[in-house]
């Protein structure tokens, strides 16, 4: 008889399950992720210190005053706001983001589902004109679309400001990428159902494509929101300048930069975005990232 004992496999306790066992984080694997967090700490503070300065001197009574208890005040806020109409400014600036977000996404919606579901004539010489425009800069057509709206009578208008940014040939490209992956089981399937062409863009592509399209529109939001030099060159008054225009006015004066005007100005500028982003910052990273993952 032997005295070796001997343990069954099966009569061992089983692990609870839905339970793992963690395993720890070795130490040098913490040390070598040291250098990474640092710099991008570091790089992240270099990125937000020109906002912070911007707010921190936009209350302050002198740029060269840097008390910690002293010396704050809401007179250049104020005053720079009662100096211009900036209640008109953010009205034209509202309307021109909502209407130029508005207008890409339809345009950009309906082109991309035409060049991802369908093949005609001159589709693929369609799409390749698109993807040129993508190597265009803006600012190498202000002329040229300063020069349309002119001919209709729409400088100095809304209309005139956001038309040339109507459709975007990024959104095609964007939009039309992300249909692309809808499995066309789906698309067949509906159609078997009897539905149509755009009720199959509005019950299939659009509900699968959402994050995306939502990404894309906070993207637009942004960018409309800070452009300046084709409203600057597209308006002559205030009825149609937006914010961005409207802060023009304090960078140089006759007496030279006002820094406190300045700097409140561009703190009226800004805030609203960055609400709009604080307040959105949690569904701007997880819808750029289920777009990227499909």
């Amino acid at each position: 008889m032997s005295d070796t004992l001997t343990t069954d496999p099966q009569s061992a306790p089983a692990r609870a399950p839905g339970r793992t066992r963690h395993v720890p984080t070795p130490p040098t694997d913490n040390w070598r992720r040291l250098p990474i967090v640092v710099l991008a700490w570091v790089l992240a503070f270099l990125w937000v210190f020109p906002l912070l300065l911007v707010m921190v001197l936009a209350f302050r009574e002198s740029p060269t005053d840097w008390s910690l208890f002293s010396g704050w005040t809401l007179n250049n806020v104020v005053g720079v706001w009662e100096s211009a109409p900036f209640d008109r400014y953010y009205r034209n600036s509202f309307l021109l983001v909502a209407g130029l977000t508005t207008a890409q996404i339809i345009l950009g919606v309906l082109a991309a589902y035409a060049f991802a579901r369908f093949h005609f004539p001159g589709h693929h010489i369609l799409f390749t004109i698109v993807l040129a425009q993508l190597v265009i800069f803006p600012e190498i057509m202000l002329v040229e679309n300063f020069q349309i709206i002119s001919r209709m009578d729409l400088d100095n208008t809304l209309i005139g400001v956001g038309l040339p940014y109507a459709a975007s040939a990024f959104g095609i490209f964007l939009l039309r990428q992300s249909f692309k992956t809808v499995p066309k089981e789906l698309v067949e399937a509906a159609e078997m159902e009897g539905l149509g062409r755009l009720r199959v863009l509005w019950q299939v592509y659009l509900p699968l494509c959402r994050s995306t399209i939502v990404a894309y529109a906070m993207v637009s939001v942004s960018f409309h929101w800070n452009n300046f030099l084709w409203p600057l060159i597209a308006t002559r008054t205030a009825d149609a300048r937006p914010v961005t225009v409207g802060v023009v006015r304090f960078l140089a004066p006759e007496s030279g930069i006002d820094f406190a005007s300045l700097t409140a100005g561009t703190f009226i500028t800004v805030i609203p975005l960055l609400i709009f982003f604080i307040a959105m910052q949690r569904q701007f990273v997880q819808n750029f990232m289920r777009s990227g993952i499909k």
